[in-house]
C-alpha cells in the first residue's frame, strides 16, 4: 500500500512539474512575442501554486516594465531580490524601474553598523545565512570527531583549533541569522500600488494631508488600524495611508 502510495505521489509531482515548465516556458515565448499581458497570466499560475522563484519574478518585474507599470515592477524585482539578493540582473533592472517612479526621497544618513548590515550581510537572506549556519554546525562537528580520533599530537592540535574556529564561525553565523530573520519580520516593506495617494497624520479620511506619494515608492508598514496602515519612509516621515493601496512585500 506504501508503495502504492509512493507511485501516485511520485506521478502527480512529476505531472505538476511538467506543468509549470510548460506554463514557464509558454509564459516566456509570450514575453519574446511581445504579448507582455499574456505572458504576465501565465506567470501568475504558477506563482498561484506557490512554486514561486527569484526567476519567476524577476520574469513578472519585466512584464510589468514593458507595459510601463512601475508599481508592479518593482513589487516583482524587489521580491526576486528577497529570494536572491544575489541577483545582479535583479540590481540592474531595478535601477532603471526606481528612475521611472516620480518621488525621489533622501535616505537618512547610517552609522557605520547599519552600512555594514546593509552593504555586507544583508547579501544574504535569512535562509541563506541559515544555510551557511548548517555548513559551520556539521563543520565543527567533523573537526571534533577527527580531533577525537587522531592518534598524533600535532594533528590533534590543528584539528582542536580549527573545530573551535568553526565553532565561533556557527555562532556568529547563527546570531546574524538570528538578526536578519527579526530585521526582515519587523520591517514589513510595501511597495505603493495606487498611481497617486495622500498620506494622512492619522487614519480617518477627514484627518490633515502631511505629503503625497506615487506608484512605485518603497515605504515600511510599522502599525495597521482597520483599513488603514501606518508607514515610515526612508527618510523619516511618518503617516497614515489605505491599506489597499500598498502592497507588502513581506510573506508573513
Amino acid at each position: 500500500m506504501k508503495k502504492i502510495l509512493f507511485i501516485f505521489l511520485l506521478i502527480a509531482t512529476t505531472l505538476s512539474s511538467q506543468e509549470v515548465d510548460s506554463l514557464f516556458s509558454n509564459a516566456n515565448n509570450l514575453y519574446k512575442n511581445g504579448q507582455f499581458e499574456e505572458a504576465i497570466e501565465e506567470y501568475k499560475k504558477i506563482e498561484s501554486q506557490d512554486l514561486v522563484s527569484s526567476e519567476l519574478y524577476y520574469n513578472l518585474g519585466n512584464s510589468y516594465y514593458k507595459l510601463n507599470k512601475v508599481g508592479p515592477t518593482i513589487y516583482y524585482y524587489e521580491k526576486a531580490l528577497k529570494l536572491n539578493p544575489l541577483n545582479q540582473d535583479v540590481k540592474n533592472n531595478l535601477v532603471f524601474a526606481k528612475r521611472l517612479a516620480l518621488d525621489n526621497i533622501e535616505e537618512l544618513p547610517k552609522t557605520v553598523l547599519q552600512r555594514f548590515n546593509k552593504n555586507y550581510l544583508q547579501k544574504l537572506s535569512y535562509n541563506q545565512w541559515a544555510v551557511v549556519v548548517i555548513v559551520f554546525s556539521v563543520l565543527a562537528s567533523l573537526l571534533l570527531l577527527l580531533f577525537y580520533f587522531a592518534d598524533v599530537p600535532s594533528k590533534k592540535r590543528i584539528y582542536f583549533a580549527t573545530s573551535i574556529f568553526s565553532f565561533i564561525l556557527l555562532v556568529t553565523s547563527l546570531f546574524i541569522t538570528y538578526n536578519q530573520y527579526h530585521f526582515s519580520k519587523k520591517n514589513k516593506v510595501a511597495i505603493v500600488f495606487a498611481e497617486k495617494t495622500a498620506v494622512r497624520n492619522a487614519p480617518t479620511l477627514n484627518s490633515e494631508k502631511v505629503f503625497t506619494l506615487h506608484e512605485g515608492t518603497k515605504v515600511i508598514v510599522l502599525d495597521a488600524v482597520d483599513n488603514w496602515k501606518k508607514i515610515k519612509l526612508v527618510d523619516g516621515k511618518l503617516g497614515w495611508i489605505i491599506a489597499d493601496e500598498i502592497k507588502l512585500l513581506n510573506d508573513f
